[in-house]
């Protein structure tokens, strides 16, 4: 999948310049495609330079001025044959797991640390993923929302990023457990 179909699908929330593109990222495409800033621009100005967005500029006193990019027409109909096409399944390809399938061979206690960490990250993933839904529902049960929203794929993608990250906690701990009593750990 191309960076473009991703910087489309959020700009379905509407008009916003590359740095708003940007935190909409964090906030919600995260979930299930990362992009530094530097691809980001990139990536924009390829678009426009494609006819898929257009930019409008809009002037300010004691700041650059800033740029709002929105879908054109073809950005519209190319996410609509993206959308169209089947999509692929997804095979994992995860660095920690070539560590942790060699652990019993390897630095042990670095696969710890690894491990720990992505439990840590998973854990402050989750947490922010249920203020993200918080705010999404605003007040709304799940089935309100469902309903009623303009929208609803930022929740669904919303949803699987969270389900992702509570995966992840429920490995590590269990991974944890398992090579602190196997004492593959040094003293």
């Amino acid at each position: 999948m191309a960076l473009r179909n991703a910087v489309m699908a959020a700009l379905l929330e509407g008009e916003a310049s590359g740095y708003d593109l940007s935190k909409r990222f964090d906030a919600s495409v995260a979930n299930f495609w990362m992009a530094t800033p530097q691809q980001l621009y990139k990536e924009l100005d390829r678009m426009e330079s494609q006819g898929l967005i257009e930019a409008r500029v809009v002037l300010q006193e004691r700041r650059p001025n800033k740029r709002l990019y929105s879908l054109t027409a073809a950005g519209h109909q190319a996410l609509h044959d993206f959308t169209a096409e089947p999509a692929r399944p997804t095979a994992i390809r995860d660095e920690l797991l070539v560590k942790v399938q060699a652990v019993d061979g390897g630095d042990a206690a670095a696969v710890h640390t690894a491990i720990a960490e992505l439990l840590e990250s998973s854990r402050a993933k989750s947490a922010r993923y249920d203020l993200d839904r918080e705010r999404l529902l605003a007040g709304r049960t799940e089935e309100q929302f469902l309903t009623g929203a303009e929208r609803v794929g930022p929740y669904l993608t919303l949803m699987r990023g969270r389900a992702f990250e509570e995966e992840n906690i429920r490995w590590a701990e269990r991974a944890l457990t398992v090579l602190e009593r196997r004492s593959t750990l040094p003293a």
